[in-house]
């Protein structure tokens, strides 16, 4: 692989996973949700994947660990995703990514929230749009960053 589509990914998947949390806070807020409460609610669920069950008490807060390992594992998932996303766009012109990319989201919405909660079944009470959403922006946010740093990275060999 070369280091532009190394850096596309890379890029790619960061953007996607900061676009799509701040989407998903958004929608939270304007739903009438406590956003702060959900995403404290959401790394616990994340950080269970790899810490064990014992994280998934009520929502106490800001906890250091359990964020930080949240985090961790939303940025290994989103590169996963990214390199499989890349890997389907690379050719593609920029709206015709956008299009498979929301395609993509779609799917990973299926995958993580019915596939993955077969095994990690404490991800089924966020099923729902606003999910759904942040799984579109998601796909779409990945696609995009990916295609247009492909181009600057072009630009500048």
């Amino acid at each position: 692989m070369n280091p532009g589509a190394s850096f596309g990914i890379l890029w790619a998947a960061l953007c996607a996973a900061v676009g799509s949390t701040w989407v998903e806070l958004l929608l939270w807020w304007l739903h009438g949700d406590d956003a702060v409460r959900n995403l404290y609610r959401d790394a616990r669920l994340t950080a269970a994947i790899v810490m064990g069950r014992r994280v998934l008490g009520p929502p106490a807060g800001f906890e250091p660990l359990v964020m930080g390992m949240a985090t961790l594992v939303h940025l290994f998932l989103s590169l996963a995703y990214t390199a499989v996303l890349a890997v389907a766009i690379h050719r593609l012109s920029l709206r015709p990514a956008l299009l498979v990319g929301a395609v993509f989201g779609l799917l990973l919405y299926g995958i993580n929230l019915y596939g993955f909660t077969e095994i990690f079944p404490w991800f089924i009470p966020v099923r729902g749009a606003i999910t759904l959403a942040a799984h579109l922006a998601f796909g779409i946010t990945a696609a995009a960053a990916y295609r247009l740093a492909g181009w600057s990275t072009r630009r500048r060999l």
